[in-house]
Parts: structure tokens; sequence; C-alpha cells
């Protein structure tokens, strides 16, 4: 039985996990053996029945004082990198997501593991934090899945480099109900985010005052209480016609419920690796609005499943929504252009790809 040792920093619903959760369903039921090494809680909780799975967990979470989180951090790398030399004399594959475990993939190394990355981040736009862990990925990792075209450009490395678009799994497709003529009647327009003006929280309350007529409701990836101070900090005052809501486990019932999904997020302080929530809007039918730059960028087809804008044209942003949320025959274009798409983002394509690597 082949054998893989994943190892994740933090779980919670955040896309990452969400895409690991998948690869490594679809491992277990093609008969491997997997171990994973991750923080309690959030949705790889959920991987459960499978006599093949051992997970094994730590404590972590992040915290408002960056001093504190980078000692957790610091403490969870030696942690980690310790434990897996449990897996010193057995035949496997150390498989690592995202860029932040490098304790675990230099422990791979030095025993001679083949290590694979997961890369889901965007390292030159985070800080020089990023760009360091970045140079340490492109030394220890033996393969490196990049999320898109964007992403392996930026990385500056040609050999061992594989693009593999994220996909959905099969539990959320068949909770979503792509219906355009309903869709279309909720006149609403979902934003789902982390809790980082980057991702133009501001604006989307701009957007909500502007079009009174149309409801927003807004996701962000963080708890009740973080969200209310955060918005307190910023002085952010909700409209009448928005809904804000905290963390959620299941997502899909959200997509059924909107219109229009859009990503603000600001090009010249964050872009966007892959878009997981643009693929998940558009396998329910839904039209996206989605920055001009970055892997999110390749998902859309101007004018045909969406629009590419810029948050720093707002007036724009305001008139296309307007426009899609106004005229029927142009949403149910778009929302048919939309699903045909998402078809291209197969869980099981993705999965068939990464076991080819692994």
């Amino acid at each position: 039985m082949k054998h893989i040792v994943c190892f994740h920093l933090l779980n919670d619903y955040s896309g990452s996990p969400m895409v690991l959760r998948l690869v490594l369903e679809g491992l277990l039921k093609r008969g491997y053996r997997v171990d994973l090494v991750s923080s309690q809680g959030g949705v790889l909780e959920e991987i459960r029945g499978y006599k093949n799975y051992h997970a094994h967990h730590y404590w972590y979470k992040f915290s408002t004082n960056h001093m504190v989180t980078m000692v957790r951090y610091m403490f969870v790398q030696l942690y980690t990198f310790l434990f897996a030399f449990r897996f010193a004399f057995t035949k496997n594959t150390f498989y690592i997501n995202t860029l932040l475990p490098f304790g675990p993939a230099l422990a791979g190394r030095l025993m001679g593991k083949k290590v694979i990355y997961h890369y889901h981040e965007n390292a030159f736009v985070k800080g020089s934090a990023y760009r360091i862990l970045s140079k340490v990925m492109r030394l220890l990792a033996s393969k490196i899945i990049c999320v898109s075209e964007y992403q392996r450009n930026m990385l500056n490395k040609e050999k061992n480099v594989i693009v593999v678009p994220n996909a959905l799994n099969e539990s959320f497709l068949t909770s979503v109900n792509p219906d355009a003529e309903r869709t279309f009647s909720n006149q609403t327009v979902l934003m789902l985010c982390s809790l980082k003006l980057y991702k133009g929280i501001r604006e989307f309350f701009t957007l909500a005052d502007r079009l009174p007529q149309y409801h927003f409701c807004m996701v962000v990836n963080d708890t009740e209480k973080n969200m209310t101070d955060f918005l307190e900090s910023e002085h952010l005052v909700k409209p009448d016609n928005m809904t804000l809501m905290a963390r959620v486990d299941d997502v899909a019932y959200l997509y059924n419920d909107a219109s229009i999904v859009v990503n603000l997020s600001h090009k010249d302080l964050f872009i966007e690796t892959f878009g997981l929530t643009a693929v998940e809007a558009m396998s329910a039918g839904l039209p996206v609005i989605v920055p001009t730059e970055g892997g999110i960028a390749e998902l859309v087809e101007d004018g045909w499943n969406g629009y590419k804008i810029d948050v720093d044209e707002i007036d724009k942003i305001k008139q296309h929504i307007d426009m899609m949320l106004s005229d029927k025959l142009l949403y149910k274009t778009l929302s048919s252009n939309a699903l045909e798409y998402a078809k291209n983002f197969d869980g099981k394509t993705m999965v068939d790809t990464v076991v080819r690597l692994l």
C-alpha cells in the first residue's frame, strides 16, 4: 500500500484545507495509506471512516499579536520536524500543503524522502517571510504543484513545477442548485473573504450603500467577535440592505441564495493565485466579478461568464452589478456560460493528476 504523509499548518475552513480534503479523500479511496499532521478543528476533521487514514493533531491558532503568532509557528515547525522522524523507516512520500510547514519538509529531505509541495499562496506579495519560505520550498521540493499559470510564472522555476487547478468536491456540487431564474430573482450580491481590508471590505460596504435596491451579503472567514471588533475599529456601519456573517462550515446554501459573487481584492496589495470562491460560484450558475490580474483572472472571460474589473473602478463595478441584475436575458446568458465553464474543475481529474505526481 502506497503511503503519503501530509503536513498542513492550520486546519480551518479556508481554501487550501478544503482542496487538501478533496485530495486526501481521493487518495484514500484509491487505497493509499494517509497520515495527516495538522492542527485541531476545521474541515479536515470531516475526513472519517477510512481504515487507511490516521490523523495526528497539535494545538495551533493565529493571534492578533504577531510576535505570539511567530513563536507559536516556530514551535510547530520544531514539533513537526521532530515528529516527522517517526516515519523515517517506512517508504512514503511527504506531501506539504502550502508554504508554511517547512519543518517537516526539511526533515523529509534529510531522510531522503520525496517531498511534494502543494503551493497555494502568492509568496511575492505577502512579505519577506513568505519570500524566504518560497526559497526554502524551491530548495527542498522534489516537485511543486501550482494552482494557476500566474503562480507558476511568478516562481521563475521551470523544472518540476506542475499546474493543477483546484477543483470542487462532489458533496459541494450536489448541494448547489443552479437555476438562473431563481438566482436572478434573489437580487443578491455575495462576497466571501478573510477579515482584511485589502480584500475589499470597505468597497463592498460602499457598493451596498450605492445600490440600495439590491441585497448584499458578506461572509468572513473568522469569528463573530473578531468581525464585530474589526468593523468597529474601521468605523464601518452595516447598511440596512446588508447581511454580515461570520465563518460558516457549509457555504453551498449561500451560493443558492445569491445572484452574483464578487471578489474585490486590491491587486496592488494582494493578488489571488486561484480563486476558489469564483469557481464555486460558477458551479452554482452565478456570474462573477473578479480583479484583472492573478490566477483568478484566468477563470473569467470578460463578458462571457462574468467581468474582470479592479476594485479601484468602483463606479464600473456598480454599473455592471446593476446591469446584470436588471437584464434577465444577459444574466441568464452569463449564468449558463459560468455553469459550463465550471465543469472544467472536476475533482476526479485533479486528484488523478496529483496521484500521478505522488
